[in-house]
């Protein structure tokens, strides 16, 4: 037999002394019989002064919070006691010099002849191998942050690919115009809150990233909510997210525009379909800059510039109740005013030019210019659906058309080509009503859906109801 073993046969101590985990021996009474050099180097205390001692006193005396560790529920102990041996993950022992570090051990019943003589109980540090994990479980949650934050861009991003295709820039050269684009230039490099004020498709989304597009923000995201597009029970959830759980169909925890556009600017469109309750919960953000996801606690801080754009008349929202005052005045701090096509027809020439561009790469066609007839009748119209309604009659033309130079042989064009009865001139209302009528006539009073006259007339069903209402106009 080696020389080497016999010595560890003869001498077991040697073995414990160079183990690595703590060890330490105790009697029936609780005292200390045995500690190795692993347990000193631990712990700090040195084996004389603990032998014949409780050690539990020493190391084991309160919980990792400081709270009371009472001997007798003491693991190691309850060993001596009942022979059974157990293994612990979750506790602390304390160093000589008041420190902490979290330790596995295993307490096992030492029995001689049968009978219980005591415990030994082996232990390690694992304050490393917490260390490692907690770093970790961190990576994970910041990889999981990222990943949630991605799909979030990406969901947002689709919505935008998929939204309005003309997305060109601003152009124009009459004086309403030029206005407009001075009280831009001068509001773009501030915060201040601007609400943009027009009718519908006058252009206020494309006044919004033009503004956005010369802000300090820029490099910023610019995050678009309309307010008309999601059901009351929705929008909360889509302006300031929501946690997992939170209500029926909440699969995952979801963040809302508010977060998407920390940094950047928040784009309320059609702000005035604003739910009440909402309006509240967004003045108290745009106040404090912060908030909650719903169904959760963490309260979320957020730099954000927030320009609002509407058709409707909110002061006298205010008067009837259906808007809040405070929110008035806290979005009303730069009021920008959209002028309609109708105020602007010198700019006629380029706005057709631009979006002859931008349907060339659509279609894939090539578009030069739009006949001479066809721009003087464009130019004679009042165009109540303002620039959406003049991008929809363009592409409308552009389908049928075979050559390079865009006719618009429509039924509009032919309506706003016709001399007034009389040669009395018509006014914009009348000049509307009528426009309004005969649309109406080749959709067989349809409104809604594709082919109806809502899409017609580049208006929003409810839009196009209430102009009706107004002009006292019938469906049919």
């Amino acid at each position: 037999m080696d020389s080497s073993l016999k010595h560890f046969l003869h001498d077991p101590r040697l073995l414990l002394d160079a183990a690595g985990e703590g060890i330490y021996g105790f009697d029936l009474t609780g005292n200390a019989v045995f500690i190795n050099p692993a347990a000193e180097r631990m712990t700090g205390w040195q084996a004389d002064e603990l032998l014949g001692k409780k050690i539990h006193q020493f190391h084991h005396h309160s919980h990792a919070d400081g709270s009371d560790y009472p001997d007798d529920q003491c693991p190691i102990y309850r060993t001596m006691f009942d022979g059974q041996t157990r293994q612990v993950s979750n506790e602390v022992f304390w160093r000589k010099d008041g420190s902490l570090f979290p330790v596995e051990y295993t307490s096992t019943p030492i029995y001689k002849d049968q009978q219980l003589i005591g415990a030994v109980a082996i232990f390690r540090d694992v304050s490393t191998q917490r260390s490692t994990e907690q770093a970790l479980r961190e990576a994970l949650q910041r990889v999981s942050q990222l990943s949630e934050q991605l799909q979030a861009e990406n969901r947002y991003l689709l919505e935008e690919l998929n939204a309005d295709w003309q997305h060109g820039d601003l152009v124009g050269q009459s004086a309403p115009f030029r206005t407009m684009m001075q009280q831009i230039e001068l509001v773009a490099q501030t915060d201040a809150s601007v609400l943009i004020l027009g009718e519908n498709g006058t252009g206020k989304e494309l006044v919004a990233r033009h503004l956005h597009a010369q802000s300090e923000r820029r490099d910023a995201p610019l995050v678009k909510v309309n307010c008309a597009v999601f059901a009351e029970s929705l929008l909360e959830s889509e302006l300031f997210g929501h946690e997992k759980g939170a209500f029926t169909g909440a699969a995952q925890r979801r963040k809302g525009r508010f977060e998407l556009a920390d940094g950047g600017t928040l784009f309320l469109d059609e702000i005035a379909e604003l739910p009440m309750a909402a309006q509240g919960k967004l003045l108290r953000v745009l106040q404090e800059q912060e908030f909650e996801r719903l169904g959760g606690q963490e309260t979320i801080k957020v730099d954000i510039r927030l320009i609002a754009a509407t058709n409707r008349d909110l002061w006298q929202m205010v008067h009837q109740g259906t808007f809040r005052m405070d929110l008035y005045y806290r979005l009303n701090v730069f009021p920008l005013t959209v002028p309609p096509l109708r105020e602007r027809i010198e700019d006629m020439e380029l706005l057709v030019a631009q979006l002859l561009a931008k349907l060339s790469q659509k279609l894939t066609r090539s578009f030069t210019g739009i006949s001479k007839k066809s721009l003087a009748m464009l130019k004679r119209y009042s165009w109540p659906g303002n620039i959406r309604e003049l991008q929809n009659t363009l592409e409308r033309a552009a389908i049928l058309n075979q050559g390079p130079i865009l006719q618009v042989p429509s039924l509009m064009m032919e309506f706003a080509a016709a001399e007034p009865l009389d040669g009395a001139m018509q006014t914009l209302a009348e000049h509307e009503k009528q426009y309004i009528e005969e649309v109406l006539s080749q959709c067989q009073g349809r409104i809604n859906g594709r082919g109806g006259a809502a899409e017609v007339l580049a208006l929003a069903p409810s839009t196009l109801r209430s102009k009706m209402k107004k002009l006292g106009i019938c469906r049919g």
